[in-house]
């Protein structure tokens, strides 16, 4: 697996009456990142956006990456509503080991 592919695809839904596209990694990301308007851009979208790039140079992990994507996404409404979000198991959320 490429090391900038997320886990699990996330599911946008660019405008109604789209069909939903899936991004799958860092590269396609980044990509809608930059085509976003600036006037729309926010702090949101700045650390997705530099959550993204920094993975492109390792500073990053592509799995926290994915996270700062995911919640532009549904800041910006265009999560699918169909997307399901990864959760950490309820042990490792406390903090404790299994």
């Amino acid at each position: 697996m490429d090391r900038l592919q997320f886990e699990v695809p996330v599911r946008i839904a660019p405008e109604p009456g789209l069909p939903v596209e899936e991004i799958y990694g860092v590269e396609q990301a980044l990509d809608l990142l930059q085509d976003w308007p600036v006037r729309k851009q926010g702090p949101v979208y700045q650390k997705a956006f530099n959550a993204c790039f920094g993975a492109t140079v390792d500073v990053v992990k592509t799995e926290d990456a994915c996270r700062a994507f995911m919640a532009f996404c549904r800041v910006s409404g265009l999560m699918a509503r169909d997307m399901m979000t990864t959760r950490k198991r309820d042990s490792e959320a406390r903090g404790l080991r299994a």
